[in-house]
């Protein structure tokens, strides 16, 4: 059992009653309550502390060195402007997720730079309270299975966590490639969990970001980084079995596990196509596999993935799965008949298209599951996807 600190600067004294409309109207103390319970159900101790004050802030995380795991910080508007709070966790060399509460980069210009970021080792906003669920998990998966961070590429988000299992041996690999509608507040750490388990089961995991809308992504910059990203576990210097890779996606990570399937039919010159690693199989959790029909999605998520591409008769053949059939890789679909987020005929659809045009698929519904179990390395609907993996090389 780890031990974690949650802390939380200026200001934060007040949630409930401070612009609940951007802060919610969880209080402090409540909020101190679920961070406990949300060690307790990841298998760790959480303790809390708040101040206002930076001096007070600098000497907790000092305090925190030796008897701490890990930190989850909310630095309040100190975010913005204390390099002090930066030397701190720098100093204490304790692994820190920032989080902020409201989506920091869409709101007021200066709310988007901090010089606290640099210092930790991941940032999480704009998900509500729910973002110190996500960090404390975070911590707890990086704490059991400590990830190499590897770019992929030049630009920031060009990077992926590669974990390797104990022994010798080469591995299998799973990528893994998250969902969030293709948004920036929604990153790598969606995953973690997953990445985790199956790590512990023998294989590989090449946990990639990419760009996303709102950091420079959108297609096809995002479909480009994905391309790069699977091609390049061909570098990897870790004992891998590139003739045992699969692509697991979750919504719209689930679009692209099954893009960068179709990539081989693609022809030569296009985004992605002749790819130096070709997926055994391709899994889509709750896949949006249809961007034609799925403009309701997300609040116009498909539209704003879609805002930066050029129209042309052939949109929907390059970006959408469905409309690249045959994939000529096998497809796994999973899918939650009460998913709310992206409805259960996105994959009934795609796996009926993808029989018609000759490719060997298989569809797993899941009667009462929604959208966010199926990346629940805890819950039932996981072991759909373990019990293929697990004779699949």
């Amino acid at each position: 059992m780890a031990n974690l600190l949650v802390i939380n600067g200026p200001n934060l004294n007040l949630l409930g009653t401070r612009e609940p409309d951007v802060y919610g109207t969880t209080t402090l103390a409540e909020l101190d309550d679920t961070c406990r319970q949300w060690g307790t159900d990841a298998g760790h101790a959480v303790e809390t502390y708040q101040s206002n004050h930076e001096g007070a802030l600098i000497d907790a995380i000092h305090a925190a060195r030796g008897t701490i795991d890990g930190i989850v910080f909310n630095p309040g508007a100190f975010t913005h402007t204390s390099y002090a709070l930066h030397d701190a966790i720098a100093g204490v060399e304790i692994p820190t997720v920032e989080v902020h509460i409201s989506n920091v980069l869409e709101r007021e210009p200066w709310r988007a730079t901090s010089v606290v970021r640099p210092a930790c080792v991941h940032g999480i906003y704009g998900r509500g309270i729910d973002g110190y669920r996500w960090a404390i998990q975070h911590l707890a998966a990086r704490l059991v299975r400590p990830p190499e961070t590897i770019a992929y590429g030049p630009v920031g988000d060009q990077i992926a966590d590669l974990r390797v299992p104990d022994g010798d041996g080469t591995h299998p690999v799973a990528v893994l490639l998250h969902g969030g509608f293709w948004r920036r507040h929604w990153t790598r750490d969606l995953m973690d969990g997953l990445a985790v388990d199956l790590t512990d089961r023998g294989w590989a995991t090449w946990n990639v970001e990419y760009r996303r809308v709102g950091t420079g992504g959108g297609w096809p910059i995002t479909a480009f980084d994905v391309a790069h990203a699977v091609d390049h576990v061909a570098q990897l210097d870790a004992n891998l079995d590139l003739d045992c890779v699969v692509v697991i996606g979750h919504s719209a990570g689930g679009h692209l596990a099954l893009w960068s399937a179709a990539r081989r039919a693609q022809p030569s010159g296009t985004i992605g196509s002749d790819p130096l690693v070709v997926p055994r199989l391709a899994v889509g959790l709750a896949a949006v596999s249809d961007l034609r029909t799925g403009h309701d999605l997300g609040d116009g998520a498909v539209d704003a993935f879609l805002a930066d591409a050029v129209s042309h008769s052939d949109l929907y053949r390059a970006a959408s799965p469905i409309d690249a059939l045959p994939l000529s890789v096998p497809t796994l679909l999973v899918h939650g008949t009460d998913d709310e987020a992206v409805p259960v005929d996105q994959s009934r659809e795609f796996a009926a298209a993808a029989r018609e045009a000759g490719d060997e698929t298989e569809l797993v519904l899941l009667d009462g599951v929604g959208h966010m179990e199926l990346i629940d390395p805890a819950h039932e609907a996981w072991t759909a996807v373990t019990d293929r993996l697990a004779n699949l090389c």
